[in-house]
């Protein structure tokens, strides 16, 4: 195996380990009484080369390479689940998870304030019928 190969071998070894799926599916947050999953897009890269030459005026030979690799991670998503209930929320073009989680808490007090009208509505209606 030339250089070049080892090299290219050894980083994407390297990344495979970083991109495993938990890289993917982040570990469960709880919030209250909701769990949010984490779900983020991992794009990874790699390049490598190599070469060997000779020196005719120095009677010898050589050979390098050379390699390199990145991995990019961008939250794509949010499971949020309560009780029963799945909710995805998707987050838009250069959405940032910590903006969504900071955001959260509002989300969450705008759900149950959607489910308090909700219910109170439907009490409401439940006491006019029994009248």
């Amino acid at each position: 195996m030339n250089p070049a190969q080892e090299i290219l071998k050894g980083l994407i070894g390297e990344l495979r380990e970083l991109a495993k799926t938990e890289t993917i599916v982040g570990s469960p947050i709880t919030m209250g009484e909701y769990i949010v999953v984490p779900i983020s897009r991992v794009s990874l890269g790699v390049g490598a080369g190599g070469g060997v030459g000779e020196a005719p005026s120095k009677k010898g030979t050589g050979e390098g390479g050379g390699g390199g690799g990145g991995i990019r991670m961008n939250p794509v998503a949010l499971i949020a689940v309560r009780g029963g209930e799945l909710t995805v929320h998707r987050l838009g073009a250069g959405g940032s998870l910590g903006r969504t989680v900071e955001r959260m808490p509002d989300l969450v007090e705008s759900t149950l304030a959607k489910a308090f009208d909700i219910w109170q509505a439907k009490k409401s209606k439940e006491e006019k019928q029994g009248s």
